[in-house]
């Protein structure tokens, strides 16, 4: 919901928003120690993200923008904190009534992408 308009805002071309409104990644999580991996993948793209939380490093996201990233925990809520080019945009993920909701936030743009688990 509004995912158009918050990949307008981050800054994502039309050819890229146009595959990224109709993609419906898979989302994977997992925990080795303390060490959390992310991989979304689809039939358009694969990514992967690998952090500790608290830790500041650099990723390179879905898009191509090369960010300083952070990934906290608060409140229950995966918080992930991107900064390039002297923007910020951040992405709230939670698990509500099963189902993980990402609320993407970039100003006053505000996206909520729901992912529901695979039986």
């Amino acid at each position: 919901e509004n995912f158009d308009d918050y990949m307008k805002a981050i800054g994502v071309g039309f050819a890229t928003r146009q595959v990224g409104n109709r993609t419906k990644p898979n989302l994977i999580v997992s925990v080795d120690a303390d060490v959390v991996c992310m991989k979304s993948q689809s039939t358009f793209k694969t990514s992967e993200v690998k952090f500790k939380l608290d830790e500041p490093f650099d990723e390179i996201t879905a898009d191509d923008r090369k960010t300083k990233t952070v990934m906290t925990l608060e409140n229950g809520k995966l918080i992930q904190k991107q900064t390039w080019d002297g923007k910020e945009t951040s992405i709230e993920r939670e698990i509500t009534d099963g189902k993980l909701i990402a609320k993407c936030i970039m100003g006053d743009v505000v996206a909520v992408r729901t992912y529901v688990k695979e039986a």
